[in-house]
């Protein structure tokens, strides 16, 4: 095949495909030269949406004579092509005909196919296909397949039609279960009686075979084994089918017959496997375990998925009584070997065991029980009328029949004395692998369907919230006769633990956890015993899970010494295991809200340095990550008090990066832990800015997979790093500005916060951010945002032009305005603000069924008028100066699509259309700052003394009027110049620091935010004198009161003339 890899060195049109040219790419695809893989795997990406592609695959699949691994991987394309392209209106989607061809050749081949793995990778195809096929394109698919199911049980059949065509059969109805539209639903429910009709038969005679060769002995071990494994496929079908294809299945004749069959096979099975047999191999010994399970799991998911349907077949409370008693039976051998053992380390009964895992379906099925009865699926519409009845009944009767007073108080005993041991196995991977076990048992929590000890758990926790009254009582008894430090029982002191740990929830009125605390956890975490280390684990978990529920804040201290004991490797007792413990727990601990700093400082020099050297000592970036979690939540409660600690956290913090390799949740931890310190230590966290910009920088650079998965944490970072930075900045820090434009690109959920971050450089370093080389594409930028982004969106990006508009004007008037403006007409963002404006107003004096959308409205055209707002208050003769090229620009190509017409538009019709939509929004403005802000802008107008202002007269009095009486801060004839958003900053942030005569550390940025709070218009200018200075000048540039009344006033309604002049602003 020497001569393959060269055949791909040519362009992709140079290789037409063919049959033959397709199967020399899946050659070298295969082979163990990388470049030839590169390159054939690269030309079958060209290939998939080409004509032909999949009739030519599985062709070369149904080709015996070629390689496996061809073949395998033929089949393969072919069912990744059915995900990508088999949909109608997927984009290069196949054709009807390449469909055809394939669904002809496709039951044929599976039924033939002696590659177990090559046959079920067909099944999948088949069953994907008849997903989307099924019945309108491939209406005979099932009748067939129910044809080869009934020819394969002939006498001379194939030995291999049966079982491919049973394979086959089971991945249609795993595909179809697995689809959650009520069409699949509505196909499989159809299709489950006639399939139901034609395996239980071949189910049946199959087990009875076997069954019968197990018992009586025969002539053909082959044809038993064969049969083994038939009727497991045949049930694992009509599980799945029952489960998802009937509805009610308590009113289905067939389907009650087979549930009886399924329990007689059950008591028909179980004593082959638990009883043993020396004469069975080991192979058919597993066949029959997993034929118990899956009848085992078609009882549990009876009960999960169709509760109420569950209760009113036949026998199913003494199904539930059964599999509680072989849970309960299993739990003597699972509690056999605890503790006590600790010094001699016994083999006990495999993990996963047949009797394990029926235990764990006898738990999930009592579960499935106590749910039905007290959090059952709520139902808005009963489908038929007498569902709600049977709903009824069936929650009566689990609660008189099976939820007894007496089966509770076993469950809880059972439970608590038997499944919450620590067993001989688990303390052999302890010694053996500590990091390891201790990671995996916090992991089991999310997994209980699939673990005994975390499903028992679960089991426990309902029961206790359900018959709190019932259990409380009891369980506390036997609390308190164990609860000493005399008491030496450490596997029935560990069980009890973990039950009083897991029912707080519902414990906490009638114990005193605070006295035991105080008189028997302080003493028993100290003691030094055999195996008391497994007891300091616990204790560890069951602070962890009583600190919020109730430890008061005077036994506070006694908990933080347990945690520095626990965490100090000076004691033996505390292995890898218990110190790794108590560093993941504590985390609960520091993050309850109660949590006071003042309180822990005390212990916080032993606590921090053990989790330190913790970290360093661990291997698995699992448990860096948990351990540096618990850091993370140190540092943000105790905030600036975490400064002495900081150099030892943060030297640990490279290191822990080089060491994450590809595990990104790592680095994002670090990153968090980063961002933490910084934003705690305020100004004094500058010395680490340097060492986390580079990082930033990384993640930024978004094309990467880290930089991806680090992004908002990078962010958060940044953030931090600016709002604590002080001026001026470090180059660095500038020079990591620019990344952010990138992140705006993305137009993701990180854009609000890349701009508000922008907007802190803005306060940070005013002049570097407005220079040339930043300000200019930042604007470009900024106007491929406008119009497209939400109300809240929205207002972020306003908030950074004000700011950048305030700064600007600050640093250099108007020269300054003069450059910012010219940037906002020639990066299209004036014009097309002014084109979102005029497209509203377009639309507002529309009405009726020729009524127009409006381009902007609401909060978004108040942030339009609110950017023009600040550049008329920054500088009037610049901003209008701009208006008649913007709106030039507006009705050319270059701006979006707009209302506008073609033909060119004046200034006085521009300011005319412009003042009278924002006239007619200013009542719609729900915010005083704003409303303040826009009656100072088109007040400013007045410095024009223009006709198209002064013709707005009327308008303007009206929200003078308005604005200064919302303004005033009393009532009072003196106060009637007051304006409430006048204010000192500086008696402000006095105000909300001050604290008993203490001043906390604030962050430089609070500062920057008073001082632009001091430049802001809003706050600067009294709104009374701002109108009276404004009109004043404009009736002296007109020759006086006199002409100023006979010109322009003349027209303004006398009524509002009158209640301006009451407010004695002139």
């Amino acid at each position: 095949m020497s001569h393959v890899g060269s055949a791909f060195e040519l362009p992709a049109e140079a290789n037409p495909l063919t049959e033959t040219l397709l199967l020399q790419a899946l050659h070298s695809a295969v082979s163990s030269n990388v470049h030839q893989v590169q390159t054939g795997t690269k030309q079958l990406q060209q290939w998939e949406t080409d004509r032909g592609f999949y009739p030519h695959l599985q062709s070369i699949f149904i080709d015996k004579r070629l390689p496996q691994e061809v073949r395998y991987l033929a089949i393969i394309q072919l069912k990744n092509g059915i995900d990508k392209y088999w949909r109608k209106a997927a984009t290069n989607a196949v054709s009807k005909e390449d469909k055809e061809a394939v669904r002809r050749r496709l039951l044929p081949t599976g039924i033939n196919e002696a590659d177990r793995k090559l046959a079920l990778q067909n099944a999948l195809v088949i069953a994907k296909i008849t997903k989307f096929e099924f019945p309108n394109d491939w209406p005979d698919e099932i009748t067939s397949i129910i044809e080869l199911l009934r020819s394969s049980t002939f006498q001379g059949s194939s030995s291999l039609h049966l079982p491919r065509t049973l394979l086959i059969l089971l991945q249609i109805v795993k595909e179809l279960t697995s689809g959650r539209t009520p069409r699949i639903r509505a196909t499989l429910q159809s299709l489950t009686g006639e399939i139901f009709r034609v395996v239980v038969p071949i189910y049946l005679a199959k087990i009875q075979n076997w069954l019968s060769f197990l018992r009586h002995g025969g002539d053909s071990e082959g044809d038993a084994l064969q049969d083994i494994e038939h009727s497991l496929l045949a049930l694992k079908v009509i599980r799945r089918l029952l489960i998802a294809g009937v509805e009610f299945p308590n009113r289905e004749h067939d389907v009650q017959n087979f549930w009886k069959i399924s329990q007689d096979q059950l008591g028909d099975l179980l004593p082959i496997v638990l009883q043993g047999s020396s004469s069975l191999a080991e192979g058919v010994t597993n066949l029959i375990e997993k034929h118990l399970i899956q009848l085992a799991k078609y009882h549990v998911e009876m009960a999960q998925t169709h509760p109420f349907a569950f209760i009113h077949m036949q026998h199913s409370l003494h199904l539930v009584r059964a599999y509680w008693n072989l849970s309960a039976d299993y739990g003597k051998a699972f509690a056999s070997s605890t503790v006590k053992d600790v010094d001699s380390l016994v083999d006990e009964e495999p993990q996963n065991s047949i009797e394990e895992r029926l235990c764990l379906q006898g738990l999930l099925i009592v579960r499935a029980c106590l749910k039905l009865v007290f959090n059952p699926a709520p139902s808005i519409k009963y489908k038929q009328p007498q569902e709600k009845e049977e709903r009824t009944q069936a929650a009566e009767i689990v609660k008189t029949q099976l939820l007894t007073a007496e089966f509770v108080k076993e469950l809880m005993e059972v439970v608590v004395t038997r499944f919450f041991v620590t067993r001989t196995s688990d303390l052999r991977e302890w010694e053996e692998d500590p990091e390891e076990w201790e990671n995996r048992q916090e992991g089991e929590g999310d997994s209980f369907e699939f673990s005994v000890r975390p499903c028992a758990e679960k089991l426990f926790l309902d029961v206790a919230i359900n018959f709190k009254d019932l259990l409380v009582p009891p369980l506390l008894n036997v609390f308190y006769s164990v609860a000493s430090p005399d008491n030496d029982d450490l596997a029935l002191k560990d069980s009890v633990y973990t039950a009083i740990g897991l029912a707080a929830p519902v414990a906490h009125h009638a114990l005193d956890f605070d006295a035991f605390v105080i008189s028997t956890l302080v003493s028993e975490s100290r003691k030094q015993q055999p195996g008391n280390n497994i007891l300091r684990r616990r204790i560890a978990i069951l602070l962890a899970q009583w600190i919020s529920v109730r430890v008061s804040l005077s036994t506070r201290p006694a908990v933080y010494s347990i945690f520095e004991h626990f965490l100090s490797n000076r004691d033996s007792m505390n292995d890898a295991v218990v110190r790794i413990t108590a560093a993941r727990q504590f985390k609960a601990v520091v993050d309850e809200w109660e949590f006071d700093p003042s309180q822990f400082l005390p212990y916080a020099p032993d606590i921090l340095s053990s989790l330190m050297d913790l970290i360093e000592s661990v291997e698995l970036a699992e448990t860096k990550l948990a351990l540096l979690e618990t850091v993370g939540a140190l540092v943000e409660r105790l905030d600036y008090h975490i400064s002495p600690y900081a150099n030892r956290i943060i030297s640990l913090l490279p290191r822990l990066w080089e060491q994450s390799g590809d595990q990104n949740l790592l680095k994002q931890v670090v990153v968090t832990v980063m961002a933490r310190l910084v934003s705690s230590m305020k100004a004094q966290s500058r010395q680490y800015h340097r060492m986390a910009l580079p990082i930033i920088r990384g993640a930024l650079e978004t094309e990467s997979e880290t930089g991806v998965f680090l992004l908002e944490d990078a962010l958060d970072l940044l953030a931090n790093i600016i709002d604590q930075s002080e001026k001026p900045p470090s180059s660095e820090l500038i020079d990591t500005a620019p990344y952010l434009l990138k992140v705006l690109d993305l137009g993701t959920d990180t854009l609000r916060q890349a701009l508000e971050i922008i907007e802190s450089y803005f306060l940070l370093a005013p002049a570097e951010m407005l220079h040339d080389s930043f300000r200019a594409p930042l604007l470009t930028a900024l106007d491929s945002l406008l119009g497209s982004l939400r109300a809240d969106g929205n207002g972020v990006l306003t908030r950074l032009i004000e700011v950048m508009i305030i700064q600007a004007e600050s640093l250099a008037g108007e020269q300054a305005m003069e450059i910012t403006i010219t940037d906002l007409l020639d990066s299209y963002f004036l014009p097309n603000l002014l084109n979102g404006l005029h497209g509203s107003y377009v639309a507002h004096c529309t009405t009726g069924p020729l009524a127009k959308v409006p381009l902007v409205d609401g909060a978004i055209e108040t942030d339009y008028f609110t950017i023009l707002s600040r550049l008329l208050l920054a500088s009037p003769r610049i901003t209008l100066s701009a208006i008649q090229p913007a709106r030039s620009v507006s009705n050319s190509s270059k701006a979006k699509p707009n209302t506008a017409s073609e033909a060119p538009e004046s200034f006085d019709e521009t300011m005319k259309w412009l003042l009278e939509e924002w006239f007619s929004h200013f009542p719609d403005i729900p915010s005083p700052p704003v409303r303040k802000l826009h009656c100072l802008a088109l007040t400013n107008l007045l410095t024009t003394s223009q006709p198209f202002i002064l013709s707005k007269l009327q308008d303007l009095m009206t929200i003078w009027t308005s604005i200064v009486i919302e303004l005033r801060t009393s009532d009072d004839a003196q106060d009637a110049r007051s304006d409430s958003l006048v204010y000192d900053t500086s008696t402000v942030h006095q105000a909300f620091v001050m604290q008993d005569g203490q001043s906390a550390p604030e962050a430089p940025s609070e500062g920057r935010k008073r001082e632009l709070g001091r430049k802001d218009p809003v706050h600067r200018y009294n709104t009374a004198e701002f109108i009276a200075a404004r009109l004043g000048n404009v009736i002296k540039e007109l020759g006086g009161i006199n002409m100023f009344r006979e010109h322009w006033l003349v027209n303004v309604d006398p009524e509002v003339v009158k209640a301006f002049g009451e407010l004695g602003v002139l």
